[in-house]
């Protein structure tokens, strides 16, 4: 294994809590969305999360794949429905744009927290 997705999605709880924190309004129109787009309807929750983790394998997202392979295996995926997936590309671009503004955010705070003799 290269990535403990375990680690790594625990690794995401501060920055996303500062990310809500500072724009509360944005994050909760996303969390809206991300509800509506995840009730079962002429789709079920499972084939939803299957594609929503092939979009985060297409955008190469590293922290949409960890919270969707999470909510697929939860959803009752098999590794079968998995791989049968992982071929499909369907446009997605909010939920990789919330990971990757929470990298950035961290990002930020690292440089800017940086004494200007150590760059």
């Amino acid at each position: 294994m290269h990535e403990n997705w375990h680690e790594y999605q625990a690794g995401l709880s501060a920055p996303l809590k500062e990310l809500r924190g500072g724009v509360p309004d944005a994050m909760k129109s996303f969390t809206a969305l991300a509800r509506a787009a995840l009730a079962p309807n002429a789709l079920d929750t499972k084939t939803k999360e299957l594609i929503a983790l092939a979009i985060s394998v297409a955008t190469r997202c590293d922290a949409c794949i960890s919270f969707h392979a999470e909510s697929a295996v939860k959803a009752g995926a098999s590794r079968d429905e998995v791989m049968e997936t992982m071929g499909m590309a369907i446009y997605m671009g909010a939920g990789p744009s919330v990971m990757y503004a929470a990298k950035a955010l961290e990002a930020y705070d690292q440089f800017a927290n940086t004494p200007k003799a150590a760059v």
